[in-house]
């Protein structure tokens, strides 16, 4: 494929643009609620629609726009990328994990349904979001599709998002050094990132050096967005995030933050920023978007 025309980026304006696009792909993929099933539907949709910044969806669609990937194909996996986000909310918020009863400004799935609904909702949506990525309709070649599958799966499993969440829940309470923080919070959490980034290259069939220089920004991005994270809920407000601040001082989570403290952490959140923005120098000016993400993950407020 050819590479994406040169653009003149506006950040904001894509973000919400991009936001709607997978907004309106999600409202397709996920059927309205019908039939003795309906409270499953209803939960996962409740999950999944309607809310949160759509990162991980963006960095899909403009990762894709690099390699000029048709959009309707890089919206379903966009969408996939955030059912699956989406499922792994639903399960941390439960009482057996973070005990959250706020999501987005909202009840959490299981304060809006019950906790066996939430558990089921989040187990439907991330096989919905393996089954999109398999569907001949997110790209006409099988080979790509498998990737695709094999990459999330990767991101998603125990070397990956579930991994570290399990390491989370064990080291409450512990004191970790700043290397086991961060290698905790790259399953958790960069993982999906990279994944994200990733996708785009394996959509447009680019060559493995571009698609390694993806995976490294999505890598340092991810690093830098827990810690601008972490600072929320060391310094923000509940109703600044949208979720409880200050938990995870609370519940004796290991975090950078705590272990740095907040300058040293935004010091440290600012050289992977960099550090990301610098792997897309292969991509020019047409990664300039991804290049004002990087720097957008660590100022922004919610």
């Amino acid at each position: 494929m050819e590479a994406a025309t040169e653009r003149v980026p506006d950040l904001a304006a894509a973000l919400t643009l991009g936001a709607a696009r997978v907004e309106a792909a999600l409202e397709t993929l996920l059927a309205t609620p019908e039939g003795p099933e309906a409270p499953l539907l209803a939960a996962m949709r409740y999950a999944t629609l309607g809310g949160g910044k759509r990162l991980r969806a963006f960095l899909v669609l403009e990762s894709a726009a690099l390699f000029a990937v048709n959009e309707t194909c890089a919206a379903r996996v966009a969408a996939a990328v955030e059912m699956l986000h989406a499922y792994s909310l639903v399960h941390d918020d439960l009482p057996a994990m973070d005990n959250d009863d706020l999501r987005r400004g909202h009840p959490s799935t299981h304060r809006a349904f019950d906790e066996a609904t939430a558990i089921l909702a989040g187990d439907a949506l991330q096989t919905r979001a393996f089954e999109v990525l398999a569907e001949p309709d997110t790209h006409s070649d099988a080979q790509a599709r498998a990737e695709l599958v094999a990459a999330l799966a990767q991101a998603a499993g125990a070397r990956g998002m579930v991994g570290g969440q399990m390491i989370d829940m064990a080291s409450e309470g512990q004191t970790l050094t700043a290397a086991e923080v961060m290698r905790l919070q790259t399953l958790k959490t960069g993982r999906l990132i990279q994944f994200s980034a990733e996708a785009g290259a394996i959509l447009g069939r680019a060559p493995a050096t571009q698609r390694q220089a993806l995976a490294w920004y999505g890598h340092d991005l991810g690093a830098a967005f827990q810690i601008a994270d972490d600072l929320l809920d060391a310094l923000g407000t509940t109703e600044e995030t949208g979720k409880t601040a200050g938990k995870d001082e609370a519940a004796g989570k290991a975090t950078l933050v705590a272990i740095l403290g907040p300058e040293r952490a935004r010091a440290q959140a600012l050289m992977l920023a960099e550090q990301a923005a610098a792997h897309l120098e292969p991509f020019g000016a047409r990664a300039e978007l991804l290049r004002q993400l990087a720097a957008f993950v660590i100022e922004r407020r919610s």
